[in-house]
């Protein structure tokens, strides 16, 4: 059996521990940084992998570093948060000016048969989807921080706008969006950008073609139907326990836009109007689950993704069928793209509990007084999903407990597929063995 690593994993490695340390050295610079002292390299290190890979966790206040600073964390978010596929296929797709069919297997793996052969389209198209919606960001955001005078404004509409439709949550308020409940503007504004910025461009193409069309595709159907359902669900939940707590003091349509924010931000984009330590213990409980799903495949967000935890659910409740197979809405998933959904779970889960068991011990040895173990596995939780949410802990951390959040970021980012060793295995041999009943359960 021969093995070989795909070039277009190099690629997608090289291009983002690129950008990473590009960004390291930028940050690191003196003219980088306004707070008291120089910046720690691990700090740089930190705030240059959390904005590529979008997540918005800082260990420094974003508001501490200089304009020159600032836009440097906006163009490491813009960077990142165009999307894996995106640059891998614009970076191998410029070159030569053509593609391998191997790199269109790849795009397609994110983008369905909607990309087919012509990669530089689908990248044309996003850049441009996001360059005008990030415009249209600005301009309404410009509208909601009327309290912020002169050209500050503008380039704060700029930052949160990215930030926002990238997923990030990066903001250059050192208290986030808290307070901003009730600028309906602002909160809608950016929960709008979030949710568009995290479905995915196939869905966003599928929905313009609608017009054509007249109808959806499956996949399209399967991502708006789960993103639909954990934005009221979460909305609900938080309602429920937020109403007389962290909302108390509220109007009824702050504690509305308040929970709908928290339920929309927990999905990979880590503002957030509310402080998290002051939710309730069900509440943080809820936003775990939140934060692992993530968004849509082939778009800015993390996690696992809306359809594999749609597929998951669905074969848990729904099973399958007298014929092993699972059928939704006159359609059935292959039993490849079930094993797919399976395997990428299994793996998340594996990454997070040695994620929280390492950051744990880092944490515990240093702090055993003061080491919480919900506010670990949140913070575990909101690394990998690329959230940004926390309890407090990140900045707090020690050396050792940086890094491990570093790794965790930078493998939710690139994706639990890609981190899979991925290398090709080429079979010489046709012998095919007995199937093997072994007992489960």
């Amino acid at each position: 059996m021969a093995r070989s690593i795909s070039s277009e994993k190099v690629t997608l490695f090289g291009y983002f521990i690129f950008i990473i340390l590009l960004g390291y050295i930028l940050l690191f610079n003196e003219k980088a940084w306004n707070g008291s002292g120089r910046l720690s390299h691990i700090d740089a290190l930190f705030t240059s992998v959390s904005a590529v890979c979008v997540t918005g966790l800082i260990t420094v206040d974003t508001a501490l570093y200089s304009n020159f600073g600032k836009i440097v964390i906006m163009l490491l978010i813009q960077a990142g948060g165009l999307g894996i596929i995106t640059f891998t296929s614009l970076y191998i797709a410029v070159p030569r000016g053509r593609i391998s069919l191997r790199s269109v297997g790849l795009i397609k793996k994110n983008y369905i048969d909607a990309v087919e052969h012509r990669a530089e389209h689908i990248i044309r198209n996003i850049v441009i989807t996001t360059l005008c919606l990030e415009a249209v960001g600005t301009i309404l955001l410009f509208v909601g921080f009327k309290h912020i005078e002169g050209p500050e404004r503008l380039f704060t509409a700029l930052f949160h706008s990215i930030s926002a439709f990238c997923n990030a949550g990066f903001s250059l308020f050192s208290r986030n969006m808290e307070g901003y409940h009730n600028i309906s503007i602002v909160a809608y504004t950016v929960s709008s950008l979030v949710v568009i910025g995290g479905i995915g461009f196939v869905v966003l193409q599928d929905i313009a073609r609608r017009r054509k069309t007249g109808k959806l595709t499956f996949h399209s159907k399967v991502v708006l139907a789960g993103t639909g359902i954990l934005i009221l669900g979460g909305t609900l939940l938080y309602l429920v326990f937020e109403w007389n707590n962290s909302f108390q003091g509220f109007t009824s349509a702050g504690k509305i836009t308040a929970a709908v924010f928290q339920s929309i931000t927990t999905r990979t984009a880590g503002f957030n109007t509310i402080a998290q330590e002051a939710m309730s213990i069900p509440s943080k409980f809820i936003t775990l689950p939140l934060m692992f799903t993530g968004g849509g495949p082939g778009s800015i967000a993390g996690g696992i993704k809306v359809t594999t935890v749609f597929i998951i659910l669905i074969a848990l409740f729904k099973g399958v069928d007298r014929k092993g197979e699972l059928r939704l809405w006159k359609r059935k998933f292959s039993n490849k793209t079930i094993s797919q959904a399976n395997m990428l779970v299994s793996k998340a889960i594996i990454l997070l509990f040695f994620s929280t068991l390492a950051l744990t011990i880092t944490e515990y040895v240093a702090r055993p007084e003061d080491t919480i173990f919900l506010s670990v596995v949140f913070e575990s939780f909101s690394a990998f999903g690329t959230v940004g949410l926390s309890l407090g802990l990140t900045p707090k951390l020690t050396i050792l407990g940086k890094c491990v959040i570093i790794f965790t970021m930078f493998a939710g980012r690139v994706g639990l597929v890609s981190m899979a060793m991925p290398i090709l295995r080429r079979w010489k041999q046709d012998v095919d063995y007995p199937k093997g009943e072994v007992l489960v359960g």
